[in-house]
């Protein structure tokens, strides 16, 4: 998998829209601006019926090798998603950082699990656009 598309699957909202968030989820997003200070405001519709809306901002965009981006409200994190290349590939490291550990630990399994699903949702955008590119 190109660097590119793996990049395009965090920077063009409809491929987004697609894996954001654990599975079960599905996003509305209002507005989405992808450059440093840019704003991005979603809601996360869960499984459960409820919403969850968000406020992100761009913290950092360096095509094709890295976005960095931050939630600022609690639970505060930072996300850094680095695209690098790899035998046969693209690999792609995902670091969320919590500014306060205690908004982290009653969450962390949740966190972990559902960054896991998040993933794996990545995955298969990924593998879709492979095979609409080939």
């Amino acid at each position: 998998m190109p660097r590119e598309l793996a990049f395009a699957a965090w920077t063009t909202p409809d491929q987004l829209a697609e894996w954001w968030g654990p599975e079960g989820f599905t996003n509305t997003f209002h507005e989405i601006d992808y450059s440093p200070g840019g704003v991005w405001r979603l809601t996360m519709h869960g499984p459960d019926g409820k919403d969850y809306p968000n406020r992100i901002t761009f913290i950092e965009i360096a095509p094709n090798e890295r976005i960095v981006l931050e939630h600022a409200e609690a639970p505060a994190f930072r996300v850094t998603a680095l695209f690098e290349e790899a035998e046969g590939g693209t690999r792609v490291t995902f670091r969320q950082c919590f500014r306060h550990a205690e908004e982290l630990e009653p969450i962390r399994v949740m966190c972990e699990e559902s960054n896991e699903q998040n993933l794996d949702r990545l995955g298969r955008v990924l593998e879709n656009a492979k095979r609409l590119s080939l």
